[in-house]
């Protein structure tokens, strides 16, 4: 069966891509065009590719922030393309956590503060996480201390952090209130080989925990054996920079 003739609706996709094509501007030639790309409820997937490749584009096409010129996007089962601005807005906020490259903390908060963001402005993560575990700043220091950080940091500001601590505030931030999809975009790309290792480990092991989904983003091939699949971009995407074959 070709990907042109499978169908995103099955119950069993969390993630489902098809047809999809985008360009940044009317005329210009499209920078995905991707014929079927599915995600199982659960799986940890890897997607590797160079720079320029695609790889923040698809990942912003997935998370409802750009919509493709064709095509249709389903996650979580619900399809995108019949969302507004605003409704694609609110079901980011409550169905997807991200963690993202540069880690996006702010500053001057404190580290429980800063993993409390997306109980503060989604009220089903809220929601969430108050049954799992009764209070959102409960839930947050579980996190915390599942991805090592200990309570003589919870207090601190986001910005007197080291490279390592703070991206596992972001990955915190990301997972509180148990998303469906969670949504990593090169987190490690600032860590040498063992505090990668060990950020992967953490990740994935709060990941199985919370039953998110995982879509984790990196040019670096070497992290796909710490996944259940790996996919290179440039065979997903047809609008990607074709690399010379031997």
């Amino acid at each position: 069966m070709s990907k042109e003739t499978l169908s995103c609706g099955e119950g069993k996709n969390v993630v489902c891509l098809k047809g999809v094509k985008f360009a940044y501007k009317k005329d210009e030639q499209a920078v995905i065009d991707i014929p079927f790309f599915a995600l199982k409820r659960g799986e940890r997937v890897f997607i590797y590719g160079d720079s320029g490749g695609g790889k923040s584009t698809l990942l912003s096409l997935i998370a409802g922030v750009l919509q493709p010129q064709e095509g249709e996007i389903e996650v979580d089962g619900v399809r995108l393309n019949d969302l507004s601005g605003a409704k694609r807005d609110s079901f980011r906020g409550d169905r997807i956590g991200y963690i993202f490259q540069q880690f996006n903390l702010i500053p001057y908060l404190s580290v429980i503060d800063n993993a409390l963001i997306p109980c503060r402005l989604s009220r089903v993560r809220r929601d969430r996480a108050k049954r799992g575990f009764g209070d959102i700043r409960e839930a947050a220091k579980n996190l915390l201390l599942r991805l090592d950080l200990a309570p003589t940091l919870w207090d601190r500001q986001a910005s007197r952090l080291s490279v390592g601590q703070q991206q596992r505030v972001a990955a915190a931030r990301a997972l509180i209130g148990s998303p469906p999809i969670l949504i990593a975009d090169e987190p490690t790309s600032s860590l040498d080989k063992q505090r990668r290792e060990y950020f992967l480990k953490l990740l994935l092991q709060a990941c199985e925990e919370s039953g998110s989904t995982l879509i984790f983003v990196s040019h670096d091939h070497d992290l796909a054996k710490n996944f259940d699949r790996a996919e290179a971009l440039d065979e997903l995407n047809r609008a990607a920079p074709q690399k010379e074959r031997v």
